[in-house]
């Protein structure tokens, strides 16, 4: 691992990394906050979303004041490989900066864009070694890709995450033209492949978390073409899954957003980990 910045932040300290990934193949980033005192820390994963890298949430959010007092660490991977030789596209929504948080198997992106292995199987061992940790109290968040991201991973790990959060997730990506042009690209044509990063067709397939927390903004440009909160909310409903959807009048889908609710997600992701 190679420590590439280090600054105080709210009695704690907020750094960058990067590591040579035997996921992925390249040179993957990723952010921590580590609060004060001696730890060892529950930890919280932040998915950001599309053309995002591993400073966004940290510098965007205003996170690490709520994890200070919480007692809360940070982690903040970057959403795709990237580099020479890694695939790419000319558009924001596919390529690098759009991982979607899956392992592809379609070329160009196969040998590369693993970021559902990435994230799951090497970055926390990572983590454990080199940071104060609690790997037995792990929750995760996302926004936007990222919420995308927070659900399906909660979901095909069921028990992995003690909590699960998204801010105005893609919550039905083979419903939408976001998941309807990149997963195709990344898993191939057959629909099942899709449907297995797909948070409300996980639920109606059986899957379960214990609980969920939503917040989306009602002024978000995305939120009837991209997001379509009410598909999660049907799938919820259905499954017995409890679910906490927050819709807020004239909140948009940028950072002052997230900022706006952030306290609230923190807070009821370190009252499920304490």
């Amino acid at each position: 691992m190679e420590n590439l910045s280090s600054t105080a932040c709210h009695g704690g300290r907020q750094s960058f990394h990067s590591h040579a990934s035997t996921s992925t193949g390249t040179t993957m980033k990723f952010g921590v906050f580590t609060p004060p005192g001696q730890g060892p820390f529950p930890v919280l994963w932040c998915l950001a979303g599309l053309t995002c890298t591993e400073e966004t949430f940290a510098i965007k959010a205003g996170a690490q004041a709520f994890a200070a007092e919480l007692g809360l660490m940070l982690v903040t991977p970057d959403t795709s490989p990237r580099g020479e030789g890694v695939a790419d596209d000319p558009a924001y929504d596919m390529g690098q900066g759009a991982g979607f948080y899956l392992d592809a198997t379609e070329g160009p992106w196969a040998p590369h864009y693993r970021m559902r292995s990435w994230l799951i199987d090497e970055l926390p061992g990572i983590i454990a070694a080199d940071f104060p940790a609690d790997l037995d109290r792990q929750s995760i968040t996302g926004h936007s890709m990222g919420g995308h991201g927070a659900l399906t991973l909660a979901l095909k790990h069921p028990g992995r995450f003690r909590s699960v959060s998204a801010f105005a997730p893609i919550v039905a990506p083979t419903q939408v033209p976001w998941g309807q042009k990149a997963l195709p690209l990344y898993l191939g044509d057959d629909p099942a492949a899709w449907a297995a990063h797909d948070a409300v067709a996980l639920i109606e397939a059986g899957a379960r978390v214990a609980e969920l927390l939503v917040d989306q903004g009602l002024a978000d440009n995305f939120l009837e073409s991209q997001l379509q909160p009410k598909r999660l909310e049907a799938a919820c409903t259905a499954a017995g899954i409890p679910l906490t959807l927050r819709r807020h009048a004239g909140y948009d889908h940028s950072y002052w957003f997230i900022q706006s609710f952030v306290a609230d997600h923190l807070r009821w992701h370190a009252a499920r980990l304490s």
